[in-house]
C-alpha cells in the first residue's frame, strides 16, 4: 500500500504492516500544507532518528523520494515541509551513519536547484548552506561537488527579468558558493576544488557580481560605498565580497597562481582595464586578502599578463601597470620575494618598448594616419610611461634601504649612455630622441627611489658603478638631464634633510637661522672624498659653464655646494670648494670659452652665494666680512652679479665684465689671510684649482678635448701633401710632427671651437664619413713615411736587387753615401 500524505489514508488493517519511519515521516505532513511541519511528529521523528541512527538513510531516502514527486507535482508546500524535516534532521544527528542520509540530503537539493522556480532555487541553496556549516567528524572521500559549484555560479548569473527576483537568485547563488568554498577548501580530499575547471566558474561569478553593483554605484550614488545602499545580507556586492576574500584568505601556496589567473581573464574578457578602478579595487582585496608570504605570486602573474599584452592598446597596458603598481605598493611592506629586481626588469623593457611604440620608425609615423591620429598615439604611450615611472619610482622608494641600494645600482645600469654597451634596452633603433626619452624617464624613477634614502657611509651609498654612469650623464649637453643628475645627489648626500631649507639660490643674511643639521664628519666619508671629491668639484666645474645652463641649474648647482659642505667638509674640503669657487670666479673673468653674458654672470652670481653660505658656516668672522664687504658693493656698483638681480626677468646685462674692478671681485689673497692660522691650510688657496680628467670622462656623449680634438683639428687643418714633397729630407722633426698630437691643445680657440661646433651639430652620418676619410689620409701618410725610413741603409758592398729571376749587385761610393749628423765628426 502507498500513503503520500498522513496516517488517515491507511487502510486500518494494512497500516501496522508500514515500516515506522515511513509512519513517522508520513505523519509531519499535515493535510493542508499551510499549516506548516507538524512540530509534535517532527519530535518523534527527530527522537526516532537519533535514538536509531542506523536507520537514518532510510528515512533519507523515503523523504527525499517523497519530495521528489511533490516537485514534479508541483505540491511546494509540501516540498518546503520536506526540506524543514532534512534540515533538522541534519542539525539534530551527528553519527557516522550521518553519511548516507547526506547523499539523500544533496540529491535533494540538486533536485530543487535544477527546478526553475526561483523560489525552490533559494530553498535548495539556504538547506546547503545549513549543511555547509556542520562540522563533520570524518573527511568524505567519495562526495563531489562539481554540480554545485555550476548550478551555484549559474545562479549568480541570473538575468531574470523582474530585478527583486533576479537579486533573490544571485544572493542564494553567492551564498551557495560560500558554502561550497566552507566546506571545502579546509578538507584536504577536496582540493579538487582549487583545479582551473572550478576556479573558472567560481572567480568570475564572485566578480560578475561585484562589478555589476559597482557600475550601478557609479550610475546612481558615485560616493556611496559598495554596501552602503542595501542591507548587507541580500546585497550581492557585499555578499560576493566577503565570499572573494574567504575564498583568498583560505588559499594556500600552490593554489595562488589558479585563483588569480581567472581575475586577470575576466578583466579582459569584460575590458576593465581601461578604465581600471575595478581592477585596481580587485587586486586590493587580493592583496590584503592572500598571506604575505604569498604576494610575489600574485606580482608575478601580473606581470606576466604584462608581457602577454604587450601589443595591446596603450591605455590597457597603462592600466594594467597601475595594478602592478597597487599590488607593489601593498607588497613592498611585507617580503616581495625574489621578484623585486624581475618587477624593474619587466618595467624596463616595457618602457623600452613605449618609447619604440611611440617613436617607431619613419615608415610607421609617415603612413596614412592623419597627424592628430599620431599625436593621440603619443599622448597615449606617455601615459603607458609615466605609470611605469611611477611604478618604478614608488616601489623602489618603499622597499627597505639595502634592497633600494641595489635596486638604484639595477637601474643606472639599464640608463644608456652613449660609449657603454647597453644591453638591456638597445638604443640603436630609437635614435637619439628615444635614447633621451629614456635616459629622462629613467633618471626620474631614480629620483623617486633615492627620495629618502639614507646611508651612513657615502662609499656605500655612491659606489663607483654608480657615481661614473650618472657624472657621466652630467656632462651631456641637455640642462634637463643635468638637473636629475644633481637632483639625485641630492636625495643621495643629503642625510639630515636641510635641502628645503637651502631652496632657492639666494644671499643668505643669516645662515643659523635655518637651523641646519649637521654630524661630524666620519672617517669612512673622510676617505669618501679623499677619493671622489676631485670628481665631484670637477664636475660642478664643467657643470657651470654649460651654454644651456638656466636659473634651475644655477639653484642646483648652489644646493649640490651647500650639500657637499654641510655633509662631508672637513678642514681640507673646505679649502679645495673655496679653491673651486676662485676658479669658477677666474673662469667667467677671463672667459676663454666665449661664454654668454647671461652664464658668466650666472657663474659669478653662484659664486657669490655659495662663498656666503661657505663663511657663515665655518664661524670665520674675517672671511663673512670680505664677503659681506664684495656683496655690498656689488649691489651698488654691479647688481647683475648678485643671485637676487641676474635670474630675474629681463635683467639688464653688462656690455662686459671690468676684471680691473678688483674690489667686486672675491680675493685670493684676502680669504687666505682671513682663514691664516691653526685649521685651515690656507696656502693650498695659492695654488688653482684645475679640474683633472677621470675615467667616466670617455663614458659621456662629449669627448674631451685633449681626447679628440686635437687630433681632429690636426686632421683638418693638415692637407695630405703631394708624393713630390714626400721625397724631402726625413727627420727626426718631420716624424715628430707627424706622430706627436699633445701639443695641437693650444692651437688657437677659435678654430677648436669651430672644430667642436661642427662635431656636436653635424648629422652623424657626415661626421662618420669625415672621420674615415680623415683618418684613412693620415694613414696614407705615416705608411709613405715608414716606406722611407725602414729601407736597409747603404752599403759599399752593395745593394742585393733581384731582376727578372737574376741576381744583381750594385755598388755605392762610400763618398756618395749620406751619414746622419750625429755620425760625422
Amino acid at each position: 500500500m502507498d500513503s503520500e500524505n498522513n496516517e488517515s489514508g491507511v487502510c486500518g488493517c494494512c497500516g501496522p504492516l508500514r515500516p515506522r519511519y515511513k509512519r513517522l515521516v508520513d505523519n509531519i505532513f499535515p493535510e493542508d500544507p499551510k499549516d506548516g511541519l507538524s512540530k509534535s511528529d517532527m519530535e518523534k521523528l527527530t527522537f526516532y532518528a537519533v535514538s536509531a541512527p542506523e536507520k537514518l538513510d532510510r528515512i533519507g531516502a523515503y523523504l527525499a523520494e517523497k519530495l521528489s514527486r511533490d516537485v514534479v507535482r508541483h505540491r511546494y508546500g509540501n516540498v518546503v515541509i520536506a526540506m524543514e524535516a532534512l534540515d533538522q534532521l541534519l542539525m539534530a544527528c551527528h553519527s557516522q551513519s550521518i553519511k548516507p542520509f547526506v547523499e539523500s540530503f544533496l540529491h535533494m537539493v540538486a533536485k530543487l536547484l535544477e527546478s526553475r522556480e526561483p523560489d525552490l532555487q533559494v530553498l535548495g541553496t539556504n538547506s546547503f548552506v545549513k549543511f555547509a556549516n556542520i562540522e563533520e567528524d570524518t573527511p568524505s572521500y567519495h562526495r563531489r561537488y562539481d554540480f554545485f559549484v555550476s548550478q551555484f555560479s549559474a545562479m549568480c548569473h541570473s538575468t531574470h527579468e523582474d530585478q527583486e527576483t533576479r537579486t533573490r537568485i544571485r544572493v542564494a547563488g553567492i551564498k551557495g558558493l560560500q558554502g561550497v568554498v566552507r566546506k571545502t577548501v579546509n578538507d584536504e580530499l577536496q582540493a579538487i576544488i582549487w583545479e582551473p575547471q572550478h576556479m573558472d566558474k567560481l572567480i568570475p561569478s564572485m566578480l560578475f557580481n561585484m562589478q555589476d553593483s559597482e557600475d550601478l554605484d557609479r550610475a546612481g550614488h558615485p560616493n556611496t560605498p559598495s554596501g552602503a545602499g542595501q542591507d548587507g545580507e541580500e546585497n550581492p556586492s557585499a555578499l560576493a565580497e566577503n565570499c572573494f576574500r574567504e575564498l583568498l584568505g583560505r588559499a594556500a601556496y600552490g593554489n595562488m597562481n589558479n585563483a588569480v589567473r581567472p581575475v586577470l581573464v575576466h578583466l579582459d574578457n569584460h575590458h576593465l582595464w581601461d578604465p581600471n578602478e575595478f581592477a585596481v579595487s580587485c587586486f586590493r582585496i587580493i592583496m590584503y586578502s592572500i598571506q604575505a608570504q604569498h604576494s610575489h605570486h600574485v606580482i608575478q602573474q601580473v606581470l606576466n599578463h604584462l608581457d602577454t599584452n604587450n601589443k595591446n592598446t596603450p591605455r590597457v597596458r597603462a592600466g594594467i601597470v597601475q595594478v602592478l603598481l597597487e599590488t607593489v605598493a601593498i607588497a613592498a611592506k611585507g617580503s616581495v620575494g625574489p621578484t623585486v629586481l624581475e618587477v624593474f626588469n619587466t618595467l624596463l623593457k616595457h618602457l623600452r618598448m613605449s618609447v619604440d611604440f611611440e617613436l617607431g620608425d619613419s615608415s610607421r609615423r609617415n603612413s596614412a594616419s592623419s597627424v592628430s591620429s599620431v599625436r593621440s598615439k603619443e599622448s597615449e604611450e606617455r601615459i603607458v610611461q609615466n605609470a611605469i615611472i611611477q611604478t618604478i619610482g614608488f616601489f623602489g622608494g618603499n622597499l627597505p634601504d639595502y634592497q633600494r641600494a641595489e635596486v638604484m645600482m639595477f637601474i643606472m645600469g639599464k640608463v644608456p649612455v652613449y660609449g657603454t654597451p647597453c644591453h638591456a634596452l638597445d638604443t640603436v633603433k630609437i635614435g637619439h630622441q628615444g635614447t633621451k626619452r629614456i635616459q629622462t624617464m629613467l633618471l626620474s624613477s631614480l629620483i623617486m627611489v633615492t627620495s629618502g634614502f639614507k646611508s651612513k657611509s657615502m662609499a656605500a651609498a655612491l659606489p663607483p658603478p654608480f657615481l661614473d654612469p650618472l657624472f657621466s650623464i652630467s656632462l651631456m649637453e641637455d640642462s634637463e638631464l643635468r638637473q636629475l643628475v644633481f637632483e639625485i645627489l641630492h636625495n643621495i648626500l643629503d642625510r639630515h634633510d636641510n635641502r628645503a631649507k637651502l631652496r632657492g639660490i639666494r644671499i643668505i643674511p643669516n645662515v643659523s637661522a635655518l637651523k641646519i643639521k649637521r654630524e661630524k664628519i666620519s672617517k669612512q666619508d673622510v676617505a669618501f672624498m679623499k677619493k671622489h671629491g676631485q670628481q665631484l668639484y670637477r664636475h660642478i666645474y664643467l657643470g657651470c659653464k654649460e651654454e644651456d645652463n638656466v636659473h634651475k641649474n644655477f639653484e642646483l648647482l648652489f644646493t649640490t655646494l651647500a650639500i657637499l659642505t654641510i655633509e662631508l667638509a672637513n678642514e681640507e674640503v673646505v679649502i679645495d670648494l673655496i679653491r673651486l669657487a676662485i676658479a669658477l670666479q677666474e673662469m667667467a673673468l677671463n672667459n676663454e670659452e666665449n661664454l654668454p653674458m647671461f652664464i658668466r654672470c650666472g657663474i659669478m652670481a653662484l659664486v657669490a652665494a655659495y662663498l656666503n653660505f661657505l663663511s657663515q658656516m665655518i664661524a670665520n668672522p674675517p672671511f663673512c666680512q670680505h664677503v659681506s664687504k664684495v656683496i655690498e658693493l656689488r649691489n651698488m656698483d654691479a647688481p647683475y652679479l648678485l643671485p637676487e638681480h641676474i635670474f630675474r626677468d629681463k635683467c639688464p646685462l653688462p656690455e662686459s665684465l671690468d676684471k680691473e674692478d678688483s674690489q667686486l671681485y672675491f680675493q685670493t689673497a684676502d680669504m687666505a689671510e682671513c682663514l691664516a692660522g691653526p685649521g685651515y691650510n690656507a696656502e693650498r688657496l695659492s695654488i688653482p684649482y684645475v679640474p683633472q680628467v677621470t675615467g667616466e670622462e670617455r663614458l659621456s656623449r662629449r669627448p674631451s678635448f685633449v681626447d679628440t680634438v686635437s687630433l681632429q683639428v690636426d686632421i683638418i687643418s693638415n692637407s695630405l701633401p703631394e708624393k713630390s714633397q714626400l721625397a724631402e729630407e726625413i727627420t727626426f722633426e718631420t716624424l715628430k710632427k707627424a706622430i706627436d698630437t699633445t701639443g695641437l691643445e693650444e692651437q688657437e680657440r677659435a678654430k677648436r671651437r669651430q672644430v667642436m661646433e661642427k662635431f656636436q651639430k653635424a648629422p652623424f652620418e657626415e661626421i662618420a664619413a669625415h672621420c674615415e676619410s680623415k683618418a684613412n689620409m693620415l694613414h696614407d701618410r705615416l705608411a709613405q713615411i715608414f716606406e722611407l725610413t725602414i729601407r736597409p741603409p747603404p752599403s759599399p758592398s752593395g745593394v742585393v736587387s733581384i731582376s727578372a729571376g737574376h741576381t744583381q749587385h750594385q755598388s755605392v761610393p762610400v763618398y756618395e753615401m749620406k751619414f746622419p749628423d750625429l755620425c760625422v765628426y
